[in-house]
């Protein structure tokens, strides 16, 4: 059965490879922060709320999407921290706290974490605590969400296209590419599951 699905972070490299493997099937809604076909700022609540006034019902939202600091802990300020804990934790906290209403009876809502929740790195302080407070979130939420709605987080390991970029953060971690995550996330929307983190290591 075709869903209508919102991809916030649609313009990513996950995001564009979740996009690839829904459409067709479904009804694919392409978000980004300054490109696709909608715009949402994740770290501000108004724009959240603009989203998905736009978007109306919807049965799937699947965020792909956020920001972490990567630094030493020993110099690490609490702003740097902060920019984790408002852009990837709470900007998709926000997209689940308001998207929920605007889910259709037993629609789904998944969100992404990353393999540093469970193995840690260096120079990734924050990007662990968020993406464990992001499963952690999840775990709960999934008891108290109503009408059949459920959620899910993905965990990638380091991106084999983003090797470039993020490869020396990732020594002796086997990439893994935007093609096989995308499939996790293919699993939340079309699957029966909730409150699971689906690891693609």
């Amino acid at each position: 059965m075709s869903k209508k699905v919102v991809i916030v972070g649609a313009t990513g490299t996950i995001g564009r490879a979740v996009a690839q493997a829904l459409e067709g099937t479904h009804e694919v809604v392409r978000v980004g922060k300054s490109r696709g076909e909608l715009q949402v700022d994740i770290t501000r609540s108004d724009s959240v709320r603009a989203l998905f006034d736009k978007l109306g019902r919807v049965d799937a939202i699947v965020s792909t999407t956020g920001n972490v600091h990567f630094g030493a802990v020993p110099e690490m300020t609490a702003e740097q921290f902060r920019t984790g804990l408002v852009d990837k934790l709470l900007g998709q906290v926000d997209l689940a706290l308001i998207g929920q209403h605007h889910l259709r009876d037993g629609g789904s809502i998944t969100l992404t974490s990353g393999i540093t929740a469970q193995q840690p790195i260096r120079m990734g302080a924050n990007a662990t605590a968020v993406g464990a407070a992001l499963e952690g979130f999840a775990l709960a939420a999934a008891v108290e969400l109503q009408r059949g709605l459920r959620i899910n987080v993905v965990s990638p390991s380091v991106l084999t296209e983003s090797l470039g970029t993020y490869g020396a953060f990732f020594q002796g971690f086997e990439s893994v590419p935007a093609r096989r995550v995308a499939q996790a996330y293919v699993r939340s929307v079309q699957g029966i599951q909730t409150g699971q983190v689906y690891r693609v290591w």
